[in-house]
């Protein structure tokens, strides 16, 4: 039984989908999968148990709390950390937990030094995009250190939802320059979601997608062959009558222009429904659909159900997200991306998973 007025559906079948989609347009040997954020909000504990079911040994997430609590329950596969560690933490969970961290730069890389136990790392090379990772400059930096062992070298596309953007070739070449000189036989990684739907010679050994496992597609050649895994819903919890001229939620922002029949659902923005989301969005029942009026508020939204009122009643579960109308629908209607309204549903929506 669910209690919660929201709840979100995770299709785990259309997970495995995507999964082995993106495995078969990968022409690396691995690929892997990004689970930080709770996996971008659907759970990550779930979420790791089916990949790994379904052939996936190699997981990205960003943190080491991350890491250790998935490490907790879940003992099997690489697991890796992508903001990496410092002095503090190496002895306490690494080795013991088999956990490998991302180096982002030489500071970090000559703070294990002083671990004397064998460690593994993934070395992140960054190409351009200038956010974590170690300078290429550094690179003629890094000597041998004795107990280290280099598990992995990855960088990051900064333009891979664009195609023709040049600056991916940038990137990859050096990239490819320099793993070529320096780093030969270890496990390459470069491209996420939408760098797999670039050219194949940019795969290199591990592919490692995050979004488009769950369903997102950022408007790219995926699109026509990704899935949607969730679907989000939540309950009538009342429904009355406007008159003329009534104002609907704060601060004034809808007023009507005749007598209307409105319904408030059980979601807000503390669930992760955005107030960006305020007047502009839909709400879905069958092949119905009901414009969100007045300001979302923390824990309802209002709908227009004026023409269909007779068939709605209190109780009843509408869509805020299906498969049709889907993550990107809704992150192209609000000028914002599928990762973002994905990781921002909150703990207090349910989540449900469907096999």
């Amino acid at each position: 039984m669910i209690t919660q007025s929201a709840f979100l559906e995770v299709n785990l079948k259309n997970l495995v989908f995507n999964y082995r989609y993106l495995s078969s347009k990968n022409k690396g040997q691995f690929t892997g999968a990004t689970i930080k954020a709770n996996a971008y909000g659907l759970g990550d504990c779930k979420i790791i148990k089916v990949l790994y079911k379904a052939g996936c040994k190699h997981f990205f997430v960003a943190t080491l709390y991350e890491a250790i609590e998935l490490r907790q329950k879940f003992k099997y596969g690489y697991l890796y950390v992508l903001n990496g560690i410092n002095r503090n933490n190496i002895s306490s969970y690494l080795t013991k937990n088999k956990i490998i961290p991302i180096v982002n730069s030489i500071q970090n890389l000559e703070e294990i030094k002083s671990y004397k136990k064998e460690i593994y790392i993934g070395l992140h090379i960054d190409t351009g995009i200038n956010r974590l990772g170690m300078p290429i400059e550094d690179i003629t930096k890094i000597k041998k250190i004795n107990n280290v062992r280099i598990k992995l070298v990855m960088s990051h596309l900064a333009s891979a939802n664009e195609k023709s953007n040049p600056y991916n070739n940038k990137q990859s070449f050096i990239f490819n320059k320099l793993t070529n000189k320096y780093f030969k036989s270890n496990i390459k990684s470069f491209v996420a979601s939408t760098g797999i739907a670039l050219n194949k010679n940019l795969h290199y050994d591990l592919a490692r997608p995050g979004i488009a496992l769950y369903g997102g597609h950022n408007n790219t050649i995926l699109r026509k062959k990704i899935k949607p895994v969730v679907r989000l819903r939540a309950k009538i919890l009342q429904i009355k009558n406007l008159n003329k001229n009534n104002f609907v939620g704060y601060n004034q922002t809808f007023c009507s222009k005749k007598k209307m029949v409105i319904a408030i659902i059980g979601i807000g923005y503390a669930d992760g429904f955005l107030r960006k989301f305020s007047n502009r969005c839909y709400v879905y029942y069958n092949k119905f659909k009901f414009r969100i009026i007045g300001r979302i508020s923390m824990d309802t939204i209002t709908i227009d159900i004026t023409k269909q009122c007779k068939m709605l009643k209190v109780g009843m579960i509408v869509d805020l997200i299906n498969y049709k109308n889907d993550i990107e629908k809704i992150a192209n209607n609000c000028d914002t991306i599928s990762n973002e309204i994905l990781t921002s549903i909150s703990n207090r929506v349910k989540r449900v998973y469907i096999h």
